[in-house]
């Protein structure tokens, strides 16, 4: 069924022009600024803004896409999706809005609005294929493509929360569209994340120092609150690990015809431990 935006109202007011920085409003059909910038929402519900000149040649693909559907809402990642939304639910304070940067298919967004009554969210990620899902995440979620790489088109001070899972974190920016009690929660692998499967099948490894360097780039605009690691393990079977493979950057390294011969040589089904770092940041003035 189309949409044609009725799902970016809720978080239109938050929205600015990413090329000149106005507000953008409703219009027909699409997004409009004072200077007279349009932007066209998508028949799905999303709405680009990438300026002109953006390459998202690290956007993932239509089948990364489906992969990681596929595998989160058979609940595989339920552990950090819970525990994350119950933190942020304790952390809110009234209506406000909750923006997820890097948001995927929008299903951590959806847990934290499901526990969280009274708020909006607004997902970005740069893969339109990506936010035509996450437009529909949620009935209180809108969904926009964009690049966290450069200024976010979101006004100053719009977001009482920003989630980032797995994602890149452009530290600047999220302080600037966070008000200033404003909270980041990030969610990172950590060097045990996937165990075995790692070196048996030659996937895309963790760097030991991954959480140091994490609190680097935020230093100066955020500050560590808390920090707890979710140890969790599931049982997959062979299609089941080859589907969480394709969702991740180790699908650019890992072909299907190199993954299903290693593949084979191991237990079917298998227990693959999960390990992930949550934090949470305050901004700083």
């Amino acid at each position: 069924m189309d949409d044609d935006g009725r799902m970016l109202a809720d978080v239109v007011e938050y929205l600015v022009c990413p090329v000149c920085g106005a507000d953008l409003a409703m219009a027909d059909r699409g997004l409009l600024c004072p200077g007279g910038h349009t932007f066209d929402i998508a028949r799905q519900g999303y709405a680009n803004l990438l300026p002109g000149n953006a390459r998202p040649g690290t956007a993932d693909t239509p089948e990364m896409v489906r992969a990681r559907d596929a595998f989160l809402s058979a609940g595989h990642f339920n552990a950090p999706a819970e525990r994350m939304a119950k933190d942020v639910a304790r952390t809110l304070d009234g209506a406000s809005l909750v923006l997820d940067a890097g948001a995927g298919t929008g299903h951590y967004l959806s847990r934290v609005l499901d526990t969280s009554p009274s708020t909006v969210g607004l997902a970005l990620d740069i893969s339109k294929h990506a936010a035509r899902r996450a437009a529909r995440a949620h009935p209180r979620a809108g969904a926009v493509v964009a690049d966290l790489w450069r200024p976010l088109p979101v006004r100053d001070g719009a977001a009482g929360t920003v989630l980032n899972v797995f994602a890149p974190r452009n530290a600047a920016e999220f302080h600037r569209v966070l008000h200033d009690e404003g909270l980041l929660f990030t969610v990172t692998p950590s060097p045990r994340h996937l165990g075995p499967l790692v070196d048996s099948l030659g996937l895309i490894s963790v760097d030991e120092r991954k959480t140091e360097r994490t609190d680097a780039a935020l230093a100066g605009y955020f500050k560590l609150d808390s920090r707890q690691n979710i140890e969790t393990e599931v049982v997959l079977n062979h299609g089941e690990v080859a589907t969480l493979v394709a969702m991740g950057p180790s699908a650019h390294h890992v072909p299907a015809e190199h993954l299903w011969p290693r593949l084979e040589r191991l237990p079917d089904p298998l227990s693959v431990p999960l390990s992930f770092v949550l934090s949470l940041y305050r901004r700083l003035e």
